[in-house]
């Protein structure tokens, strides 16, 4: 069973930088895109950022656009969410997603594989 490994979550203050990195167990998996998710207390699971692993084309969400980059290595098949002026309101458990069979790949269903998630916590 493919597990899919995060790691770079932790504590910044509000306007610092975060960069997540996420890969899965086995190196010779590949999926159609892969993306990220977060989920902050007491709300649901949210759509923060989408790629194509062939093309490399992404997808943000609105409330990211600007601040973060999805990215994706080819040859360590990692793929990397950077995080720049970071916001308290970005406080979130995030996930690492990988999918196939998809078409946007921006909702939740489109994902057959999901990592255990990385706390990011932005202090005011």
């Amino acid at each position: 069973q493919v597990q899919l490994v995060e790691s770079g979550g932790g504590l910044v203050q509000a306007g610092g930088s975060l960069r997540l990195s996420c890969a899965p167990s086995v190196r010779t998996f590949r999926s159609s895109a892969m993306g990220w998710f977060r989920q902050a207390p007491g709300k649901e699971r949210e759509f923060v950022a989408t790629i194509r692993r062939r093309e490399g084309s992404t997808a943000y969400a609105d409330s990211v656009k600007g601040r973060f980059t999805i990215s994706r290595d080819t040859a360590n098949n990692t793929v990397y969410l950077q995080m720049n002026s970071l916001k308290p309101e970005d406080t979130a458990v995030y996930y690492c997603a990988a999918g196939s069979g998809g078409y946007y790949y921006m909702e939740s269903v489109e994902y057959n594989y999901w990592g255990q998630g990385t706390q990011v916590t932005v202090s005011s």
